[in-house]
């Protein structure tokens, strides 16, 4: 590491590359890419760094585009060793806190806007809105995030009325199609009716709608009806006719015309305050507004232009090479905006240019975007103001030193006790949190079906919550000061899931049910602690007879109002789908020794339940891979009394075999 430091991308110069992945250890530890201004670029880690960093300049063909654009201006590469990964781990977070590193630093996931994803990985691809991007395979793809909500679900009702696709993400018959086959909505997908080749051929065709591609899918359709017409296949042509006169409609919609030429271009602008920036991405194709995407991005004072040249980055990297422009409009010049041309050039593999334009037109064009992001940040401050404000109440209703930051609900999910399921959501200032949701079964003996006991279950939940910070309590941890020392899992040892208050979805009750449980943890005088009743939305808190004195409507009760009917949700959907695996599980599948093949098998010999029961021993024996035991075994389960009985000897007093 003592040669000095140079300028040029190492990627230009393949012998000093070279010796400098040689003296990259094979060890475990950190590096660090640093571009020619000494700048960290990268941190990363690794249990084998040398292998790990001659990775990124082997093969660029296997990086994804962000890491691509990243090797370009890697200069000088840094290592620490470390003697663990876990310990790599704990540097990598601290390095990347303290550095923020350009290409570690993501945008804000914002979950107020949406994606549209086709998962191009499966047989018969979904198409669906979401607000949670994760890549399940690199097939998939996710467009947006789409800023206007309404018009991205009109847009998808009215492809899925113009083009056949599947309707349902699971079949509603096993043997048989639905209406939508029959009123030509579907091309009948669970059945097969169409070829996987054919469906993706059909929704490729789709897909060009949400790349801002409509013009060019509308020339493809005319040509091709032009052909079935001269084919005088009449019938095909007035299908083809019928999805360009929806697609007339559906650009009538989406569309908004806007002044300057037939160029395709995206245009970028953002607003920002000290904190927060709100930044809008406008497509538009042939001089119409086709689709208006939007980010949330930390502005910590950066510099306008770099964070526009973030969500480039972060946009172009996720999109395919189609939807790439041919001229790009940024409202501030780009650090790196030569680069960025080569990169984009690169993806799209043909020429991209980015401007900042001074002229009339163009310039009123960025205003335009600019005033949408100023109304975007506004609604993201209020949004978050509205947030601090009910924190702050819900501190002074429980009087609490400061606004509580994480929050829990818990409730109970059960029918007369069958299926008892609870739930634990999680809001962090005033938001859920669903990456902490966590579900529990209940596995008190004493709780099933006839028998419930939600004061019971509730006790076992608060248990199974807190008893590792029990443990850690009872070893001699000081828990007030670890609760406050936050970080990393790593360097708390797994405890960094302090709650600062709790909420329990009930009344007095439930309350002090939990609240016996944590003095058997000793942890009651730690909690904040307290209950939601829903017949008048009362507050109480432990060893008060008297709710608080409140109003259902203040910020604080509704806070704790949403979080509780969160935790009611979370839990009933965590019931529902317990209850309908047992339902659809065979009572066969609960003898022990009986899998689910052999219960396959049982049922193609004996055609039904009532027939196993009613056979003997000997029947069952001769049942294909049922030996004598578990015949007995199959048996005694649906004739237990039988059995005890044949348990019994023979030769006690007043004993008999029926």
């Amino acid at each position: 590491m003592g040669e000095p430091a140079s300028t040029a991308p190492l990627l230009t110069q393949p012998e000093r590359l070279e010796r400098r992945l040689k003296e990259i250890p094979p060890e475990p530890g950190c590096y660090l890419m640093r571009d020619g201004e000494d700048r960290i670029l990268y941190v990363g880690k690794s249990k084998t760094l040398r292998s790990r960093v001659r990775s990124y300049f082997r093969s660029r063909h296997d990086l994804s585009p962000r890491i691509r654009l990243m090797t370009r201006q890697v200069c000088e590469i840094e290592f620490i060793v470390t003697d663990s990964e876990a310990e790599a781990l704990a540097l990598e977070s601290n390095l990347i806190k303290n550095h923020q590193p350009h290409f570690n630093v993501l945008l804000k996931d914002d979950k107020k806007y949406p994606y549209l994803c086709i998962t191009w990985s499966e047989a018969y691809p979904r198409i669906f809105i979401t607000r949670r991007r994760r890549f399940r395979s690199p097939l998939d793809r996710f467009y947006g995030p789409y800023v206007d909500v309404g018009l991205l679900r009109r847009t998808l009702f009215l492809v899925k009325r113009v083009f056949p696709l599947r309707q349902r993400p699971r079949p509603l018959h096993p043997d048989r199609t639905c209406l939508n086959y029959s009123i030509g909505r579907c091309p009948g997908v669970c059945q097969e009716k169409i070829s996987s080749e054919d469906y993706h051929r059909t929704l490729r065709k789709v897909a060009m709608v949400f790349q801002g591609r409509s013009d060019e899918l509308q020339r493809l359709l005319s040509e091709q009806m032009d052909r079935y017409a001269e084919r005088l296949d009449f019938e095909a042509a007035a299908r083809v006719r019928d999805q360009l006169q929806g697609l007339d409609q559906l650009t009538a919609d989406q569309k908004m015309s806007l002044p300057d030429s037939s160029v395709s271009r995206d245009v970028v602008a953002l607003a920002s305050d000290e904190r927060l920036a709100a930044v809008q991405l406008f497509q538009m194709r042939a001089g119409k507004l086709v689709g208006r995407l939007g980010y949330m991005a930390d502005a910590d004072g950066l510099d306008p232009g770099l964070i526009l040249q973030r969500v480039i980055e972060e946009h172009y990297s996720q999109v395919d090479a189609v939807e790439i422009p041919p001229e790009l409009l940024v409202q501030h010049p780009l650090p790196q905006q030569q680069l960025l041309e080569e990169w984009l050039t690169e993806q799209r593999e043909r020429r991209v240019q980015i401007h900042c334009p001074k002229q009339r037109q163009k310039a009123d064009l960025i205003e335009l975007l600019q005033r949408n992001a100023e109304f975007e940040l506004l609604r993201a401050k209020q949004g978050q103001e509205q947030q601090a404000l009910a924190t702050e109440d819900l501190a002074q209703l429980l009087e609490l030193p400061t606004p509580p930051r994480r929050i829990e609900g818990y409730d109970i999910s059960h029918i007369q006790g069958s299926d008892a399921v609870a739930s634990q959501v999680v809001f962090i200032d005033g938001l859920p949190a669903k990456q902490h949701y966590r579900k529990y079964k209940i596995r008190s003996s004493s709780i099933g079906a006839g028998h419930s006991d939600d004061f019971m279950a509730m006790a076992e939940i608060m248990r199974r919550r807190f008893r590792r910070w029990a443990r850690a309590k009872a070893e001699g941890v000081d828990v007030g000061a670890l609760r406050h020392k936050g970080g990393s899992a790593l360097q708390t040892d797994g405890l960094n899931d302090w709650p600062d208050v709790v909420m329990i979805d009930g009344g007095k009750g439930q309350l002090s049910a939990v609240m016996e449980a944590l003095r058997e943890l000793d942890l009651h005088e730690d909690l904040n602690v307290c209950s939601l009743a829903k017949q008048r939305e009362e507050v109480f808190l432990p060893g008060e007879s008297q709710p608080l004195d409140s109003e259902p409507d203040q910020l604080g009760v509704a806070l704790l109002r949403r979080l509780r009917d969160e935790a009611h949700r979370f839990a009933v959907t965590f019931h529902r789908q317990q209850r309908g695996q047992r339902m659809k599980r065979s009572r066969l599948s609960d003898i022990p020794g009986v899998g689910p093949k052999r219960v396959k098998d049982l049922l193609a010999h004996f055609h039904s339940i009532d027939a196993i029961q009613l056979a003997s021993v000997e029947t069952l024996s001769n049942a294909p891979g049922v030996g004598p035991a578990l015949a007995r075994e199959i048996h005694g389960f649906f004739h237990p009394d039988e059995e005890e009985r044949q348990d019994v000897p023979t030769d006690e007093p007043g004993s008999r075999i029926a």
